[in-house]
């Protein structure tokens, strides 16, 4: 009897971990999903912040979160190659953009730092790209693409303005700047990753 319950203890564990290994590879980044698995509290810690500025934003947090994973891995202090800052990345003149938009009067680009401001910032612009993408069948590639290269490119690759609706896998082909591509890719997979296992 204490056989049959040490082997189905076993049987037990390897399916649990033959399950983790699966949904880790599926995640588009094994490595950062078995941390996340080992230390919720690192990679969630930003989780309630996300979802009401994107609900204030009308845009899904799961995309916001995406962002923020492929972005800067939740480190609130990166700092940018091209001077970037913060959990999304987000350039002084984006951030500038958002400032005057949204009434915030004496922006300081440091405030990037600050894990709130940064994702106002960064999920404005994001949902900016979004309504800018709206007419077509699946904004998120055009408005991720824009977030990373810009409106311009965005608009190079797509054909025209946002009202040229063109399917998603054309616009992907379209994009010849090797890393924008690689960076919609990425967090594509993590967005659906988050809707498929049904929580950020």
């Amino acid at each position: 009897m204490i056989r049959f319950a040490l082997k189905l203890l076993i049987c037990a564990l390897l399916a649990i971990g033959v399950g983790t290994a699966y949904l880790a590879m599926r995640s588009g980044d094994a490595f950062y999903t078995a941390h996340e698995l080992l230390s919720p509290q690192r990679f969630q810690q930003y989780d309630t912040l996300i979802r009401s500025i994107a609900v204030q934003n009308s845009i899904d947090p799961m995309l916001v979160k995406a962002v923020v994973w492929r972005e800067s891995r939740f480190d609130p202090q990166k700092f940018g190659t091209a001077g970037e800052r913060g959990l999304m990345q987000v350039s002084e003149k984006a951030a500038q953009e958002w400032a005057q938009q949204s009434g915030v009067g004496d922006f300081q680009g440091e405030e990037l730092f600050d894990p709130k401001v940064n994702l106002q910032a960064g999920t404005w612009y994001l949902a900016r790209a979004m309504q800018h993408w709206r007419n077509q069948a699946d904004p998120v590639p055009f408005a991720l693409a824009e977030y990373n290269a810009g409106a311009s490119r965005a608009q190079r690759w797509a054909g025209g303005d946002g009202d040229v609706v063109i399917p998603p896998d054309k616009f992907r082909d379209n994009i010849d700047f090797p890393g924008t591509r690689k960076y919609v890719d990425t967090i594509r997979a993590r967005f659906e990753f988050y809707k498929q296992r049904g929580r950020m």
